[in-house]
C-alpha cells in the first residue's frame, strides 16, 4: 500500500519554503510548487513577465489558448481560466499575488494551512496535516457521518488546523496573507433545454477529446445511458474497448442495450465481465494493503473489487490508456428535488402534473410525494439548520427510510444515530455556527441537491482513480467537468428532471448521433442494490469486526456498536436497512485505519532542515 498517489502542493512566504515534498518535482517555472506522482503530460505552465499559471490535471487548453490566459491572470479574470474542457486545478501569479483554484466538483479539492510564516497550499489534506501531526477533526468526520450535505462546513478539513476551500470559491494569497473568495455564481442564469442542447454536446464532445491523445487506448464502461453516450463519443475518434459488468444478481437490461450499441456503433469492441463470489459490496475488507489510499474516506474501499474486475479486462482488451465513466450523468442530466422549489414558486399546476407521475412510477401517491416536498417549500436554510440542531440535541431515535422523511437542506442520515450524544452535541454546536457565518448557497432547494452531490462524487472519483494506476489507467468523467456542469444545470432542473422522460437533456444534445436512438429513447436504469446486498450479508461478520468496539470510530465517538450489529441482523433477515450510511462508516473505518501506516515521511528537509511525516 502506497502513500497518496498525486498530490500537488506550493509554498508563499516571506523566505524559502522549511520542506519540500519527498518525490515532489518542481512545476517549471516556479520556485516552490511541486507535483507529486502526475505524468509530465498533466503538468503545463507558461510565463510572461509578472504573470505565470499553471494547470495540474487533464486540462485541454493547447500552448496558445494557455499563453492567452495570462490576460486574464494580469486582469483578475479568475473564472476564465476554468473554462477549459478536461479537469484541473490552477495555478495564477501576478506580481505578489498567488491564487489557487480547484473544480466544481471536488476532484481537484484546495486545502492550505499557515506554518512558519507563509501558507502552505495542497491538493491533500492529509499532506498538510503531516507538517506537525496534526490530529483527525472529529467534528468534521460526524458531519461526514451524518449529514448529507458536504458544503455546510464548509472550510473545515479531515484534519484540526487544516482549511478546506470549497469548490467555486478560490484560495487568493496577497503577500503570503491568506483570504477565500467565491468566483462561481451562486445560481445560472435559466437556460431552456432547447438551447442548452447543443452547448451541452459541444462541452461533452470537448471533455473526452481533452482526454484522447490519438495514441493512448481508449476505453469506457457501457452500461447505463451516461456511459453509452460517452462510450458513443470516444468512438467517434477511434476504436474504444467497452467493458459491461453483469451479475445474476443484478436485475437490469444494461447488458441488452449494451450488446445492440455495441452491433450498431462502429468503433465499439465490446467485453462483458461476469461477477463472481469476490464482486460484491465489501470483499477485501480483510486485507487493508489491498484497498484504495485517499485522501479522505473514500467509498471505493468498499467497491475496488468490482472495479479491479472492470479495469482489468479493459486494459486487457485494449491496453492501459484512458477509461471513461458515466460517474455524474445523474445529477447534471436530471434532477429529483425540485418540487419544493415549484411549492415555493406557486406553480401549483407544474408541481401537481410532475407529482401524479412519480407517484405512478414509485407506486405510491401524489398527495404522498407533495408532502414530501411541502416541508422544505416553507422553511428556509436556516430554519431547517435550526431544526436539525434540535434533533442533534435531542436523543437518537429510530431510523426511517429516506422516501418517508421530508426532503431537506440539511438532510441527516443514519449515521446520526448511531454517535455518542457528546459528539451529536458537538456536531451540532458547529453547525448551528455554520449556520450564522453561512456562505451563500443556491436558493432552490434543487441547486442545493446538486451541488450535494457533485461534491460527494467528485470526492469519490479519488478513489476509482487510485485503484486505477494500479493498472496504468486514467480514469475520466467528463460529467464532471466544469463546463459540462455549468452548462447542464443552467437548464432548469424541473426541465432536466421532467418525469415524462428520461434524461432528455441527452437527446437536445445529441439529435443527430453518434449516440443511437434506442438508448436516448431508454427509460431503465441499473443498479447494484443485488451485488451490494448481498456483500452485506456474506462479509457481515468482517464489518461487525472493523465497526466493533475496538473500531477507530468508536474511539472517537463517531459510533457505537450496538445499532451497526441490529442493522446487520436485519439484512441477515432480509429486512430493509440504511446500507448508505454503513457504506459510509465502513469506508471511513478503513480510512482512519490506513492513517496509522502510511509511508513515515510526507516531506523532505531543504537547506538543513528536519524531515517532516
Amino acid at each position: 500500500m502506497g502513500d497518496v498517489v498525486r498530490w500537488c502542493t506550493g509554498w508563499v512566504g516571506r523566505s524559502g519554503p522549511p520542506v519540500r515534498p519527498v518525490a515532489g518535482r518542481a512545476v517549471p517555472g516556479w520556485d516552490a510548487v511541486w507535483t507529486v506522482g502526475r505524468p509530465p503530460g498533466q503538468v503545463r505552465a507558461v510565463r510572461a513577465g509578472d504573470a505565470a499559471l499553471a494547470v495540474i490535471g487533464a486540462c485541454g487548453a493547447d500552448d496558445h489558448r494557455l499563453a492567452a490566459g495570462l490576460r486574464a491572470v494580469r486582469s483578475g479574470r479568475w473564472r476564465e481560466l476554468t473554462d477549459w474542457p478536461g479537469s484541473y486545478l490552477v495555478i495564477a501569479e501576478h506580481g505578489p499575488l498567488t491564487v489557487v483554484i480547484g473544480d466544481l466538483s471536488g476532484q481537484h479539492p484546495v486545502y492550505w494551512r499557515q506554518s512558519g510564516g507563509g501558507v502552505w497550499w495542497a491538493s491533500a489534506a492529509s499532506a498538510l496535516a503531516a507538517l506537525d501531526g496534526a490530529p483527525v477533526d472529529a467534528v468534521a468526520l460526524a458531519a461526514h457521518l451524518a449529514i448529507g450535505q458536504p458544503d455546510l462546513l464548509a472550510g473545515r478539513s479531515p484534519f484540526q488546523g487544516v482549511h478546506r476551500v470549497p469548490p467555486g470559491w478560490l484560495l487568493r494569497l496577497n503577500a503570503g496573507v491568506p483570504s477565500v473568495e467565491r468566483f462561481e455564481p451562486v445560481e445560472y442564469e435559466p437556460v431552456p433545454m432547447v438551447e442548452a442542447g447543443p452547448v451541452v454536446g459541444e462541452a461533452l464532445r470537448g471533455a473526452v477529446a481533452a482526454r484522447i491523445d490519438g495514441r493512448r487506448a481508449v476505453s469506457a464502461d457501457l452500461a447505463g445511458l451516461d456511459s453509452t453516450t460517452l462510450a458513443c463519443l470516444a468512438a467517434e475518434r477511434g476504436q474504444v474497448t467497452a467493458t459491461t459488468f453483469t451479475d445474476p444478481r443484478l436485475r437490469d437490461d444494461d447488458l441488452a442495450y449494451a450488446r445492440r450499441t455495441a452491433a450498431t456503433v462502429p468503433g465499439v469492441r465490446h467485453r462483458v465481465v461476469t461477477g463472481g463470489p469476490g464482486t460484491v459490496y465489501y470483499s477485501g475488507l480483510e486485507d487493508l494493503a489491498h484497498l484504495p489510499v485517499t485522501d479522505a474516506p473514500n467509498p471505493y474501499a468498499v467497491t475496488a473489487g468490482i472495479k479491479r474486475v472492470v479495469l482489468a479486462a479493459a486494459v486487457e482488451g485494449g491496453g492501459a490508456g484512458v477509461h471513461f465513466a458515466g460517474t455524474g450523468g445523474d445529477t447534471v442530466l436530471s434532477a429529483t428535488g425540485y418540487l419544493p422549489d415549484l411549492l415555493r414558486e406557486r406553480r401549483w399546476g407544474t408541481a401537481l402534473s410532475h407529482a401524479q407521475v412519480r407517484a405512478r412510477v414509485g407506486r405510491t401517491s401524489p398527495w404522498g410525494v407533495l408532502w414530501r416536498a411541502h416541508r422544505a417549500s416553507r422553511t428556509d436554510s436556516s430554519g431547517v439548520a435550526r431544526d436539525a440542531v434540535a434533533e442533534l440535541r435531542a436523543p437518537a431515535g429510530p431510523w426511517i427510510p429516506g422516501q418517508r422523511v421530508p426532503l431537506s437542506r440539511v438532510p441527516l442520515l443514519a449515521g446520526a444515530r448511531w454517535m455518542d450524544q457528546p459528539v451529536r452535541d458537538g456536531l451540532a454546536e458547529a453547525l448551528g455556527l455554520a449556520v450564522e457565518q453561512a456562505m451563500v448557497g443556491p436558493g432552490r432547494l434543487s441547486g442545493w441537491m446538486d451541488r450535494a452531490d457533485l461534491l460527494h462524487l467528485g470526492a469519490d472519483m479519488n478513489g476509482w482513480r487510485a485503484i486505477a494506476e494500479g493498472f496504468g489507467v486514467e480514469v475520466a468523467a467528463p460529467y464532471l467537468d466544469n463546463e459540462v456542469i455549468r452548462a447542464c444545470l443552467a437548464v432548469p432542473a424541473e426541465e432536466r428532471g421532467a418525469p415524462g422522460a428520461y434524461k432528455p437533456l441527452l437527446a437536445a444534445a445529441f439529435p443527430n448521433g453518434p449516440v443511437p436512438g434506442f438508448v436516448l429513447s431508454r427509460v431503465t436504469k441499473g443498479g447494484f442494490n443485488g451485488v451490494s446486498y448481498a456483500g452485506l450479508v456474506g462479509h457481515a461478520d468482517t464489518i461487525a469486526e472493523l465497526l466493533g468496539p475496538a473500531s477507530r470510530l468508536a474511539a472517537l465517538g463517531l459510533l457505537t456498536p450496538g445499532p451497526v450489529e441490529a442493522v446487520l441482523r436485519l439484512a441477515g433477515a432480509g429486512q430493509r436497512v440504511p446500507q448508505g450510511s454503513l457504506h459510509l462508516a465502513v469506508a471511513t473505518e478503513v480510512w482512519l485505519r490506513q492513517l496509522d501506516v502510511r509511508p513515515a515521511a510526507w516531506w523532505e528537509e531543504v537547506a538543513g532542515r528536519v524531515a517532516t511525516a
